[in-house]
Formats: C-alpha cells, sequence, structure tokens
C-alpha cells in the first residue's frame, strides 16, 4: 500500500487539464505553453491516450516528441502530471492478441476503434501495462517537470465487467480464496434455489445473460470480482512506477457518477485521491450533485484535500442534451469543489479536439479562441485560483455522515426487486438536498466505520448490511448518536440472502421496529403521512412510491400514512435506545417533505439549520493560521450573508456582512 497522501510539489493550487499535444502541429505546441501561461496554468496532465505513439510496435518505443512536450512545458514553469496511456492500447495489441478482447455480457465481442480497455484479466493485457509503464517511469522518473503519475483513465468507464474466458478462469480462482470450497459457494449462493448447485469449480462461470434472472449472489459476486480485477490492473502499473519513482501516484475517480468501481478500497492504494466530476445537464440543480461529488471524494480520502482532475468548462459532449454553462458558473462550479477540499482545479480538456468523439466537449482553449467568453472566464478562474492558494490543506468539518456503500448499490440495483423505482441514488439525493438547502456539511461514511465523531448519521439506502455493520449502528446510538434510516435498508447480509429474522431484523433493537411486509405502490399512487412535530404540530407530509406495513415494538410513532394501503398504519417513528436516538422513514419523502421530520432529527443530534438565504451555499475549511468559508450564489439574485473576514477575490474586508451578487462566489479568510 502507498504512502498515503503525497501530494505533488506545488507552491499553488494546481491549475490546468488534460493536454494532447500529439493531436496538433508542433508549432502550435508553442502557442499552447504561451496561453497556459497567459492563463495562469501550472499543471497539464499528458499522455493519457498516447499508446500507439509511444510504443509504436510490441516492445518497440519512441520517446522523443514526449520528451521535446516535457522540455517545452518545463522550461515555461509548467509542471507535469505524467500518464499511463493503458486506457485506450493500439491496434497492434488488438490484432496480436485477439483473444484479449472484451465480451461483453450478452456474448458480443468487443473490438478496436474507440476508448477503453481490453479484459482485465488477460495476462497479455497485464504484460503489456506494466512493460509501457516501466519504460515511461524509468525515462522520466527523475525530470524535474514530473511531479505526479496519472495511471490509466477513469477505471470502469465504458467496460466495468467482462465475461471472456480469460476473466472466467479468473472469476474461480478469486472464488477459491474466497470461499475455499464448494459447500462454502453453494452455501452463499444459495444454490439450492432453482437446482443450481454445484460440484465441480470448471462448472462455475460468470453471470452471463441466461433464459431469466441470474443468482443474484453470483451477480453480486461478480460485481465485487470485477473491481478487484481493474484495481490489480492499477495496483501492477503502480507498483511498476514505484520500481523507478517515488513521485506521488494517482489515478482518477468518478465519484456519484459510476458506481463500477468501489472508491473505499480504490482510495487506500493511491497516493491522493483525484477525481473526475461533469454536471448533469438534465438537472437544473446540477450543483447539488457537484457538492455530493466532491464530499465524496473528500470522504473516500479520510478528509485530506483531494485533486480535481477533470471537470469542463461548459458543455459537455456526450449526454442527451449538452447544456452550456451560464456565465460565472464555471468558477462557481471551480470554488464549490475547493470549497469541499479540492486543492486542484483542473479540466478536461486544454485545447478543443478538431476531430474525433469529443469535438464538441467544451474546453480551456474553446474553438472560437481567445476572442471568447471561455477564455476570458479560464484567464480569470486562474487568477482567483491564484488568490485563494493560501488556503490549501485546510481541512472541511463535518458533524453528519451519510452512509455510502458500494456493494449495497450493486446488490439493490439487481434484477426482481419490489419496484423499479427503488434507486440508492435518489434517496441519498434527497436526504443530502435537505442538509445542503439547510446548510449543514456532509461526509461519507461506510456503515462499518468509526461513526463516534459525527452528530448524526443517515442511512438513506442501505439495503445490504452485515450483522456487524447492523451492531455498529447499534453501538453508534446507544452511545450517543442519532440515526435515520430510511426504507429498503437492513434487508439483505453480503450474500443478498434475507436476513434470518425478516426483513430489517438486524436493526430491530435499534429503531425499536422491524418490516412485516413491503407496499410498494402503483406507479402516480401517492402515499401521504399524518406527521406530529416534536412541538405539536400537525403536518400533511407528500410521500409516494412506497409504504411498509411496520411492526411495532418499542419504537414511538411520529407519523402515520394518510392513504394508499397502510393507511392509518405507523408511517414515521422515533425510538429512544440508549442514550441515543433512531429515526425510520418507511416511505419516499422528497427533500422539500423531509423538512419538517428533519427538523426533529437535528434536534436530537443538537445540530441545526445555518439559516442560509435560499440558494446560497456555504462549506468552511479549517486551517492551522485560519478558517475560509467559501459561499456561493447560485440563484439570480443577489443575497446577503452575515460573515466577518476578508474576502481573499476581491481583498475587500466584509465588514459583517458580505453582499454576494447573482452567480457571484466569495473565499473568506474569517476573523477570529
Amino acid at each position: 500500500m502507498p504512502e498515503q497522501h503525497r501530494w505533488p510539489q506545488l507552491d499553488q493550487i494546481a491549475y490546468g487539464g488534460d493536454y494532447n499535444p500529439e493531436q496538433w502541429p508542433r508549432e502550435t505546441w508553442h502557442e499552447d505553453v504561451r496561453l497556459m501561461r497567459e492563463a495562469g496554468v501550472n499543471m497539464v496532465s499528458i499522455g493519457i491516450f498516447s499508446w500507439a505513439l509511444l510504443e509504436t510496435e510490441e516492445g518497440v518505443f519512441d520517446f522523443e516528441w514526449l520528451d521535446t512536450v516535457i522540455e517545452l512545458l518545463h522550461e515555461n514553469g509548467i509542471a507535469v502530471d505524467l500518464g499511463t496511456p493503458t486506457a485506450s492500447p493500439p491496434a497492434w495489441f488488438f490484432a496480436e492478441y485477439p483473444d484479449a478482447r472484451v465480451i461483453d455480457r450478452d456474448g458480443r465481442v468487443l473490438g478496436f476503434g474507440s476508448r477503453g480497455m481490453v479484459s482485465h484479466s488477460a495476462a497479455s493485457y497485464r504484460d503489456a501495462v506494466v512493460r509501457i509503464a516501466s519504460a515511461l517511469a524509468e525515462r522520466y522518473a527523475d525530470h524535474p517537470a514530473v511531479l505526479m503519475w496519472h495511471v490509466h483513465n477513469e477505471y470502469g468507464v465504458p467496460v466495468a465487467e467482462d465475461y471472456s474466458p480469460h476473466a472466467v478462469r479468473a472469476f474461480r480462482t478469486w472464488l477459491r480464496e474466497r470461499y475455499g470450497s464448494l459447500d462454502e459457494l453453494n452455501r452463499a449462493w444459495g444454490t439450492a434455489f432453482w437446482g443450481q448447485h454445484y460440484g465441480d469449480w470448471e462448472h462455475v462461470g460468470a453471470p452471463a445473460a441466461a433464459a431469466s434472472t441470474v443468482n443474484p449472489a453470483q451477480r453480486l459476486d461478480f460485481a465485487r470480482f470485477s473491481d478487484h480485477q481493474l484495481r490489480a490492473c492499477y495496483i501492477a502499473e503502480r507498483d511498476a512506477i514505484r520500481a523507478h519513482s517515488d513521485k506521488p501516484v494517482t489515478t482518477n475517480f468518478m465519484a456519484n457518477q459510476e458506481f463500477t468501481t468501489d472508491l473505499w478500497a480504490w482510495a487506500k492504494e493511491v497516493d491522493v485521491v483525484s477525481d473526475d466530476h461533469y454536471l448533469t445537464a438534465a438537472d437544473p440543480e446540477a450543483h447539488i450533485g457537484l457538492a455530493i461529488a466532491a464530499d465524496l471524494s473528500r470522504s473516500v480520502g479520510g478528509g485530506k484535500p483531494w485533486m480535481l482532475l477533470e471537470h469542463s468548462t461548459s458543455a459537455v459532449n456526450w449526454q442527451p442534451r449538452n447544456v452550456a454553462k451560464r456565465p460565472g458558473e464555471m468558477a462557481r462550479n471551480s470554488l464549490a469543489h475547493f470549497g469541499r477540499g479540492a486543492d486542484a482545479i483542473m479540466f478536461f480538456q486544454w485545447r478543443a479536439s478538431r476531430s474525433g468523439a469529443e469535438k464538441f466537449h467544451s474546453t480551456m482553449l474553446p474553438h472560437a479562441g481567445t476572442d471568447s467568453r471561455i477564455w476570458r472566464e479560464v484567464v480569470d478562474l486562474g487568477a482567483k485560483l491564484g488568490r485563494v492558494s493560501e488556503a490549501r490543506g485546510a481541512r472541511v468539518q463535518a458533524d453528519v455522515a451519510i452512509l455510502w456503500d458500494f456493494e449495497s448499490f450493486w446488490g439493490q440495483s439487481l434484477e426482481w426487486r419490489p419496484t423499479q423505482d427503488l434507486d440508492p441514488r435518489e434517496r441519498i439525493r434527497a436526504f443530502y438536498e435537505r442538509l445542503w438547502r439547510d446548510g449543514i456539511t456532509v461526509d461519507f461514511a461506510l456503515p462499518g466505520a468509526d461513526l463516534s465523531g459525527y452528530k448524526l448519521v443517515i442511512a438513506a439506502s442501505q439495503y445490504l448490511l452485515t450483522r456487524d455493520d447492523a451492531a455498529n449502528l447499534t453501538r453508534y446510538v446507544a452511545g450517543g448518536g442519532t440515526l435515520a434510516v430510511s426504507y429498503f435498508s437492513g434487508i439483505v447480509d453480503e450474500h443478498d440472502a434475507v436476513h434470518a429474522g425478516g426483513f430489517m431484523a438486524p436493526l430491530r433493537e435499534v429503531l425499536g421496529c422491524d418490516v412485516e411486509e413491503f407496499l410498494p405502490l402503483r406507479a402516480g399512487a401517492r402515499a401521504a403521512v399524518d406527521y406530529t412535530a416534536a412541538d405539536g404540530g400537525a403536518h400533511r407530509l407528500s410521500a409516494d412510491d412506497w409504504q411498509d406495513d411496520l411492526r411495532i415494538t418499542t419504537a414511538e410513532v411520529r407519523g402515520t400514512y394518510a392513504e394508499g394501503p397502510g393507511a392509518s398504519k405507523p408511517a414515521i417513528t422515533r425510538n429512544a435506545h440508549g442514550d441515543g436516538t433512531g429515526w425510520y422513514l418507511s416511505t419516499r419523502l422528497d427533500a422539500g417533505a423531509l423538512e419538517t421530520v428533519m427538523g426533529d432529527v437535528y434536534a436530537d443530534a443538537g445540530i441545526a439549520p445555518a439559516g442560509l438565504p435560499e440558494g446560497v451555499e456555504a462549506v468552511r475549511r479549517v486551517g492551522e493560521a485560519a478558517d475560509y468559508l467559501t459561499l456561493l450564489n447560485h440563484t439570480d439574485t443577489a443575497a446577503d450573508v452575515p460573515v466577518d473576514g476578508v474576502d481573499l477575490l476581491t481583498g475587500a474586508a466584509t465588514g459583517g456582512s458580505l453582499t454576494l451578487e447573482a452567480g457571484g462566489a466569495a473565499v473568506v479568510r474569517l476573523e477570529g
């Protein structure tokens, strides 16, 4: 395992992006570095998709052009995040090793002509990635421009699972190591159902498409295996680099965008967490999804500062409708990541490509050139980041944790669940949005983590919950914590088997109730709840999609169903356990409907909304010499925020109150 949190040796916030000079004639390179200096760029990522130009045939390398680029950047004071190009093997590799091509779940063989890797279980691929990573590291390990290493690109995208013979053989080996015997495998997978019992390891295959739904325990294990194989490829490259270089090594995650990799496990293998984030254009409040991604990136890295290695200056090119960012939105997005712990703000990519699949993707230097709004905003952002660099290293602190468990998401997302509308991302977004609107900063955590530092823990969607993790949550509440649990949680164990004792059995003690039967609703049906608040006020809360038939043991009923199959039955409960409380919300409440209930949950936890103007985001970073408050106005009207300090973006003292212009931003060094 690498030494954790080894930051590249920069004296400012890293600013720049992916640079692909191989797409351009050499005379353009000189213009690029001149403009990079004008924009304040101090780091670029290079070489990420250049395998075919670096290893022109197997074992034959040509580094001349890369030598020239690195020297040119170095002469101009621009650091290098040097990529290994292993996300896109060359045509010669596919021709030489056709058996290494990925086979998808439907049996289709995937070939050359796009981005994406070959079989992550093929020995030929493993050998090839180690060879190219070793060659790069041996050549550039001591180059003063190379400050860090960027392995691969977005593991799991677009290929996460491979069903080739290489993968099937590796899956059997992984299962032998995990279970030890076929008896244990049969028990874990529940193979007595549908006559799926295995009597020979050679009969165990990958869960490819079949006549009907495939064993969900097998599907869940295959997701775990696939993640393991991807990570093994990363580790092989990282260790090859380590043999020559002591510079930090990372790979770019896709937090809150792809669920194919377990970022908690991956974060243990990188020197510094880095992330790529792209707004969901269809989401009118995509800045909330951005905040989730930033908080998740920080959380998987243990709260340390992290790197935003990619985001967009404006529109992306791969969504159904690629909405351009409004003036000022790029800076707000960038400062939102910074406020939530990012000490690197970088983009894909530097110069717009004229050819290829991403030619309509926005860039730092757009097709319109330097006489463009985007370019002027890029230059302005570089100056802004220079002014806030004194906050580097400061950390975000949170009183609330939302559970985020990739294995649970993998299990819940399989077929034949009680309703197709069960979506862990939707539930997490609803609870997170409520906290975001209340100005409460959030960490994410695993259910088995040490939660004692949090006043409130929310299990928004914890379908899979082991007995040990349930016991951890129970101890957390007994010790004085407040736990809020949403529906369809605590249902199955690590093998996707329903818990002995029934639905939610491992949480029965802490919640004072369990679930007798699920009552999912028909499309369009409502599930209104009559809720009695702690102050005695009566509220009718709008809900939909889901109800539970609850069995109450020790819990206090705080809300009942006003309609639907659960009419007059308990809907929301509160249970005293030890020195803390456990809440259960058994229906789908949106962020607005959650306001009333969460007000009472906050009171139990000893926290309160920040009282910010609507649409204003505020996040505090705590440093050794000072604290810094990032303020962002996501509305079209000015807003006044009480704050005392100096706005680093303007140099002006706030005098106790700051007016944030419509769409405006501030980073305030706090006084006192």
